[in-house]
Parts: C-alpha cells; structure tokens; sequence
C-alpha cells in the first residue's frame, strides 16, 4: 500500500486491487514504451496546453492535474508553494482543492508575472487563497519571504520555472527542507532527460544533460530524507514528472 492510498474511503478489497494493477505497470514495457511515445507525440503537438481549471489555463497533463489533487488531498497543506505562475491554473488548481478542504494557502513565484495574468489571478473567487511574489525564485531575499511565510507550516512545493539543472538544484536547496514529512516536493518537466536523443529544443536552455531530473538525481545523493515515489508514476505512466514525485520520509 502506498502512503496516497492509506486514507482513501474505498472499501479495502478495491484498494488492494488498484495496488495491484499500478504495481504491475512498473514491469509493464510495452505499455511504459507506448506512454513514451504518446508523451513524445503530446509535447510535439502542444497537447498539454489544451486545457485550463475553473477558466484559468493549465500548462499541465491531465495524468499530472489528477496527481496534483491526490497529493493535495492526502497531504493537506497549510502552504503550498509553486515555482512558475504562467496563467495561473495551477494555482487555481491548488486553491480549489484546499478551498475544499477548508483552510491553506497557495504562494505563487515567477520572475515575470504578466499584469493580465496577476489580474486575472488576484480577482479569481479563489483569489482568497492565493498569493503572488515576483522575482527569481532562487533570489536569496525572496527565498527568505518564503521562507518566513513557510515557518511553523505544513509545506508542499511544486516546482515547474526554468528547467535548468543549475535552476532546479538550487530550488532543491531553497524549499526542500521546508516541506513536511510524508508531504511532497514535485519536480515538473523531468521527463526532458527521457526525450529521443535526436529531440532538439530550439528555444529553450534546457536539454538532455542539463534539466529537472538531472538536478533530482543529484540532489536526492545528499539528502536520504527523499525519495522517489515511483508508485505515482507507475499510476500515470503519461507524466511529466518521472522520477519527479519526492516525498520526505524522515
């Protein structure tokens, strides 16, 4: 059993059904290497930015959206704290998942927050629970706000700005020790590692060699305290985020 599936209100026959058939998925190549190609076929086309969450656009897989509210569900945040605004459905997202909750905040952090996406944001009914901070989320003096605004809380933290490996080892070190234990720090866009290695970006720093997961396997060397939830992804196998499901253990 996995620690997303200790609480749900299933009865247990069909809790242990459902662990079954996600752990057989682990082992499941063909159907792993057809995950591979779709996602491969998704990034080419733009599918993920099809979507939006309560008419906020969502830069997000429908598998990743899913995981996200489990996560949310399960772990029941004061503060979540998210890397990279765009247009703000994913903290939408977050929001109306912790509105459903009854209490938790959202703090949204990105170095350009367009004013039409701030006022599309700040004037959402769920704009209650969601605040904004502009500015390199790696800054000392705006990880040491957050850091502030994260004492005595029950933190979770997603992670999708700037896909650098340089970027997301030093997000690694500025949030990670603030997240509680059982909670999660989620790695977005890990998946850049996985690309067909004739896969180019044209407009972006990131690539093979240089991207999320490669910053996760190195920062997860020196901090045992994490670990790969892979449970998560053998359930979506379609992610964004392989090997990008941290959750803290001790």
């Amino acid at each position: 059993m996995t620690y997303l599936e200790t609480t749900p209100s299933a009865a247990p026959d069909y809790r242990e059904e459902k662990r079954q058939r996600i752990a057989s998925f682990a082992n499941d190549a063909e159907f792993r290497a057809l995950a591979e190609t779709w996602r491969v076929k998704a990034l080419e086309r733009k599918y993920m930015n099809n979507f939006s969450w309560l008419g906020r656009p969502l830069i997000q897989l429908p598998t990743d959206a899913m995981a996200i509210q489990e996560i949310i569900w399960a772990t029941k945040p004061d503060l979540v704290i998210e890397t990279g605004v765009a247009h703000g459905g994913s903290l939408v997202m977050s929001a109306s998942i912790l509105e459903m909750l009854g209490h938790g905040q959202v703090l949204g952090i990105d170095i350009d927050i367009r004013p039409h996406n701030r006022e599309a944001i700040t004037s959402h009914p769920l704009a209650h629970r969601i605040s904004l901070l502009e500015g390199s989320s790696v800054d000392p003096a705006l990880v040491a706000q957050v850091q502030a605004q994260a004492q005595g809380k029950r933190v979770l933290v997603f992670l999708d700005s700037n896909h650098t490996h340089e970027h997301v080892l030093a997000e690694l070190n500025a949030y990670a020790h603030l997240v509680a234990v059982d909670s999660y720090v989620v790695v977005f866009d890990t998946f850049v590692e996985d690309l067909p290695d004739e896969y180019v970006w044209t407009d972006r720093p990131w690539s093979k060699g240089n991207n999320p997961k490669t910053a996760v396997w190195e920062w997860l060397k020196s901090h045992p305290e994490f670990q790969i939830d892979k449970s998560i992804e053998d359930k979506l196998l379609v992610t964004s985020a392989p090997d990008g499901f941290l959750r803290r253990i001790a």
